[in-house]
């Protein structure tokens, strides 16, 4: 399908786990995946879970595709472990063509969303106060993970791990998916559920949405310039961090107020104790020095990309400003409902590239090389891909 040659990692690290037959309680669904390791995207049919009482079935329209689905389709993540055959995906959108008997948010004929929770336990107190995404018993992921055991609200085959988004039909309990309003651009609203919603959090969570604050965004690329639209939206004043100029006239663009170059200390002087919050969105090993003296007292540096190596901080600096470093991963159902609202009624949304299927492969090797200098979010249009 592709000619591009995808660079997989940890090959001591992968789990080989073929489909079985469908089962009973089953349905299948055309999806595209990687069906072993260090092989290509193809077409290939999957299991799901037939409906159960709770449960919604929808046709995929839209699927965005993340950076975590290269980590995850490549085994980089975490020393490996990802189970072939693989469907990546947590970016769905689609509409809604059968309901069970007890489904009462949403009906058939509805626009709907599913993000990075297929499932958490609904019992304890943090999916009790809407952050399922931090569930005491841990949430699951869209794809590449098992049922649990712990709890379930997902049907179909215990023994049958989870298929992601890039896929014709998917079947998820009522409480893990998204109301998308009527009229919203449905392409573009695919990439909020994940990264709208990983920057949406920290905004609210650390008082975007009562207060006007100085936020910096830390990294010009998809999730950065993302946090930057939502945060100018919000009312906040907004300045844009990187390593370099390069990418001073896009984050403007998007709403940036100022532009901080972070190796050029003349650039940091002018924001020097200035910002109430930083939201880093650099997904490598990185010194976050530079980003601390910007802080205001009491400031706060969120940390949300996801480095494999342990970061180090002067905590001295910390100490005489009563500054916080901390960290959030995406949102609650809750949250994330509100944020899909938000950027319907602002008209917010993500800057888009839509493909087709034959083009996954391409993109991936996009991220891989950092040569997506535009910050696009790539989103795979479903219906026409199943026409190839």
């Amino acid at each position: 399908m592709a000619t591009f040659k995808m660079k997989f990692s940890n090959p001591e690290n992968f789990q080989e786990k073929p489909l079985p037959p469908l089962a009973d309680n089953e349905i299948e669904s055309l999806a595209w995946g990687i069906r072993e390791y260090g092989g290509d995207f193809e077409k290939m049919v999957v299991n799901k879970p037939a409906v159960g009482d709770y449960d919604v079935k929808f046709e995929l329209k839209y699927c965005g595709i993340c950076h975590t689905d290269v980590h995850i389709a490549l085994n980089e993540v975490a020393g490996g472990g990802t189970m072939y055959p693989v469907v990546p995906g947590h970016e769905l959108v689609g509409t809604v063509v059968e309901v069970g008997s007890k489904v009462s948010k949403v009906a058939v004929g509805d626009n709907v969303a599913v993000g990075c929770i297929r499932d958490s336990c609904l019992g304890c107190g943090s999916c009790q106060d809407g952050d399922e995404n931090y569930c005491e018993k841990g949430f699951t992921h869209t794809y590449n993970t098992l049922k649990p055991t712990a709890y379930s609200h997902i049907g179909g085959n215990p023994e049958v791990q989870n298929m992601g988004g890039y896929t014709q039909y998917d079947v998820v309990h009522e409480h893990f998916i998204l109301k998308i309003p009527d009229g919203m651009d449905l392409s573009r609203a695919a990439p909020l559920v994940c990264a709208g919603i990983t920057m949406w959090d920290p905004l609210k969570h650390w008082g975007g949405t009562d207060k006007k604050l100085n936020v910096g965004i830390v990294g010009v690329g998809g999730l950065g310039t993302m946090g930057i639209k939502l945060a100018k939206a919000m009312g906040h004043r907004v300045v844009a961090i990187s390593s370099s100029r390069r990418k001073e006239e896009l984050a403007r663009s998007k709403g940036a107020e100022n532009y901080v170059v972070s190796t050029d200390d003349e650039s940091l002087a002018s924001e020097a104790g200035a910002l109430n919050l930083i939201l880093d969105t650099i997904p490598t090993h990185h010194s976050i020095l530079p980003y601390l003296g910007l802080l205001a007292r009491d400031g706060t540096l969120v940390q949300l990309g996801i480095a494999n190596e342990l970061m180090t901080y002067p905590q001295l600096q910390l100490m005489y400003k009563r500054l916080s470093i901390a960290s959030s991963v995406i949102g609650g159902i809750p949250s994330t409902q509100e944020m899909i609202e938000f950027c319907n009624e602002n008209d917010v949304y993500p800057d888009v590239e839509v493909v087709t299927a034959d083009r996954i492969s391409q993109v991936y090797d996009d991220l891989t090389t950092n040569t997506n200098a535009g910050a696009i979010r790539y989103v795979i249009d479903i219906q026409k891909s199943l026409e190839q």
